[in-house]
């Protein structure tokens, strides 16, 4: 049985190692790569095949096995947790791979540009952590930080550090973000009174806040493409 299943006795073109030198690393199926890193599967099934059962179990979404904890990982049978720390670390890889490709517009003109900025930091999250963008007057981003990183439900954000930050980085404008783990992009109650508040603290030191963009599921929502930023 194990022979049978071993990925040895296949021909060498559908052996993943072997295809990739043979053929280039795109003829590669999402699941070859994941046996790839895995190396091994178990006397039940080939590194291919367990692979094959741990991407379809998120619907081949690779953003959401992203999402997978180490602990997620070791649910399958035939995954350890050296096994679940390589898929991780390469999941890690790809994001921060992702976020160092994004080129910054010589400024932000619209909220897909904005969205292009946040989402490889925010897409993968469990919990929902806010970010800002501090621009200058000609739009362009001068630095983006993390205010605060909360659980499922929401996070804690505190209008007079947004604004010392603001100065500090001699901003003209913010364009805020969060994430939404649930999927659900609609903002909160609590998602409009804070903007408001931004919007409000913004108009006293003459710091525009032009955007608040809402990721959740690689979609996203905008304030201002829905009219609720009153500058």
């Amino acid at each position: 049985m194990a022979d049978r299943l071993s990925i040895k006795n296949w021909a060498i073109e559908d052996r993943p190692r072997e295809k990739l030198l043979l053929k280039g690393i795109n003829s590669l199926s999402d699941a070859e790569l994941i046996a790839i890193l895995i190396s091994s599967g178990s006397f039940e099934e080939t590194a291919v095949e367990l692979s094959k059962r741990i991407i379809s179990s998120v619907d081949n979404n690779l953003n959401q096995l992203g999402k997978l904890s180490i602990k997620d990982l070791q649910k399958f049978k035939g995954i350890g947790q050296a096994k679940a720390i390589s898929i991780v670390a390469a999941m890690e890889l790809g994001r921060r791979r992702k976020l160092s490709e994004i080129i910054i517009k010589e400024n932000i003109q619209s909220s897909e540009q904005a969205y292009e900025i946040f989402n490889p930091v925010l897409e993968d999250l469990p919990h929902e952590e806010f970010w800002i963008a501090f621009l200058n007057r000609a739009n362009k981003v001068i630095a983006k930080t993390r205010i605060s990183q909360g659980g499922i439900a929401g996070t804690v954000i505190d209008v007079k550090i947004i604004m010392k930050l603001a100065i500090e980085n001699l901003a003209s404008g913010i364009i805020l973000c969060h994430n939404h783990p649930s999927g659900n992009k609609k903002p909160s109650n609590e998602d409009i009174k804070i903007t408001n508040k931004l919007i409000e603290a913004g108009k006293l030191l003459d710091i525009s806040v032009l955007d608040h963009i809402i990721i959740a599921n690689s979609s996203y929502f905008s304030f201002a493409d829905q009219g609720l930023i009153n500058k």
